[in-house]
This record gives structure tokens, C-alpha cells and sequence, in this order.
């Protein structure tokens, strides 16, 4: 299975792993599995945490290489997956994720529901 940690399960797995879903946490230890960190995620996480709204170790982005997962940067077809993504909702970074995950065949790990109306493979963390 390839996955896509969502932003939050990106922190839960590398700071608070017991706050995972069994299955989520079983999968993400499988050595089988492919895991994929989003440059995007990165990207909202670092601005959280600038404009104060979320507290993070300064070593945070570290938890990629902690988890063996690969850094899973913008491409173009992701772009032209957005372009065509119906508007579910707003969360310009959500929205990424999704055009990521489809263009790439990935599975979201993640709590949020509203991934849900996109039609994207979804572990539930």
C-alpha cells in the first residue's frame, strides 16, 4: 500500500503515535508499505507554526526520515489534478492532498471526512 500522511497524522505519528488508529499505526509500520510525507503538508504546518497557531518541535520536518517516508513534492500533473478537483471545500491544502493522492494512486491517512466527496482511498487515522 502506498500512503499519504495528512498533516495531522504526520504529527501524530511522529509526537504522539498512540493517538493513531491501530490500523493506521499497524500500516504505517508495515515495511511493505510505502509512506509518503507531502511537501504540502510541510508547507501548512510551517505556517502554522509561524503565525502562532500551532506549536512544533523545531526538528518536526525530521519526522520523515524518522518514519522512512518519502518526500512527495508539487508536480505538474498534480496541478492539473487540482484544476479538475470539484469544490468540496476550500482547505488549499487538503485540496493538494487530494490531487496528490489520485495522481499518484495513494491512499490518505487521515480523520478528515470531507476527503470522502473527492472518491480518494482513505486509511482512517
Amino acid at each position: 500500500m502506498k500512503l499519504l500522511l495528512d498533516s495531522n497524522a504526520y504529527l501524530w505519528a511522529i509526537l504522539r503515535p498512540s493517538e493513531l488508529a491501530p490500523s493506521a499505526r499497524r500500516a504505517l509500520e508495515d515495511t511493505d508499505n510505502q509512506r509518503f510525507v507531502s511537501v504540502a503538508s510541510l508547507w501548512e504546518l510551517t505556517i502554522k507554526a509561524s503565525i502562532g497557531k500551532l506549536d512544533l518541535p523545531d526538528d518536526f520536518m525530521e519526522g520523515v526520515e524518522h518514519l522512512e517516508a518519502s518526500l512527495l513534492p508539487l508536480a505538474v500533473p498534480h496541478m492539473k489534478k487540482l484544476r479538475t478537483l470539484p469544490l468540496h471545500h476550500r482547505d488549499p491544502f487538503d485540496r493538494l492532498l487530494v490531487a496528490q493522492a489520485l495522481s499518484e494512486q495513494l491512499t490518505i491517512v487521515t480523520r478528515d471526512r470531507r476527503f470522502d466527496a473527492y472518491g480518494v482511498s482513505i486509511l482512517a487515522a
